[in-house]
């Protein structure tokens, strides 16, 4: 039965984005509004605070303890080709979602990265890509919904899965399936997916630190803002792009 392995797999790429949100938003902490991002949309607020207690409940007395020893017993260099391995076997998803998102030159760059780090990198124990040049790069089914226009909808938290929005609980199914691992045997899948999710939770251990004030809220505001950053592909309005004035101040 594959519906164990498809909410394991979904709880490991969960980790994922919230370890990167985390590290995004410790940089702009410091201009977090008191209130809370204004671009957070969350009528169901009351019911996601219940599912993150539920789910903070479960992280400390299951997940961060078994992290926790992970990062103590397991050397560095080990730990990376770990991440790298998983790291790897993403990609496969990231090829796809860019071609369905038109991104030529991105998929182009993901195949010759996959290639690259399958061979050289030794089942991609090695990140020989990044060192010529093809740095990882994230995409999913969410972004390819978001690129067509379809709207994140309400701020979800998932049980045991997360932070999400309804377009990202939606694109988390066939990301499931574009994972390699999904096409092996049960216990090698459900295997490889506890280790990606415990190796990736090890990783977050740092930057839990940088959370401040209401960690439903931080997290709440983080995850939002890095979906709509990837769905943009980083693109911010400038203020002063089209100011004739200020232009004008500044000629010489």
């Amino acid at each position: 039965m594959r519906d164990p392995v498809i909410m394991t797999r979904m709880f490991s790429q969960l980790l994922a984005v919230l370890s990167v949100s985390l590290l995004a938003s410790a940089v702009n902490a410091e201009d977090e509004p008191a209130g809370g991002s204004q671009f957070a949309y969350d009528p169901l607020e009351r019911y996601n605070r219940w599912v993150f207690s539920f789910n903070e409940f479960l992280d400390e007395y299951a997940l961060r303890p078994v992290a926790e020893g992970y990062r103590n017993f397991v050397p560095d260099p080990i730990d990376q080709g770990i991440t790298n391995f998983f790291n790897n076997l993403d990609d496969v998803g990231v090829l796809v979602n860019s071609g369905l998102q038109l991104k030529g030159r991105k998929s182009v760059a993901t195949l010759s990265r996959l290639m690259f780090n399958t061979t050289l990198g030794i089942g991609g124990l090695f990140d020989v890509g990044t060192a010529f040049g093809l740095p990882k790069e994230d995409e999913d089914f969410g972004q390819t919904l978001g690129f067509w226009g379809v709207g994140a909808g309400p701020y979800l938290m998932l049980p045991a899965l997360g932070p999400s929005t309804l377009r990202d609980a939606v694109g988390r199914v066939p990301d499931a399936y574009l994972e390699p691992t999904y096409y092996l045997e049960d216990e090698v899948a459900i295997g490889l997916t506890i280790a990606k999710a415990i190796d990736t939770r090890a990783d977050l251990i740092p930057v839990e630190g940088f959370i401040v004030g209401d960690k439903y809220q931080f997290i709440r505001n983080a995850y939002l803002q890095r979906r709509e950053y990837l769905v943009q592909d980083g693109a911010v309005e400038d203020p002063f792009a089209n100011d004739d004035e200020f232009d004008e101040d500044f000629e010489f």
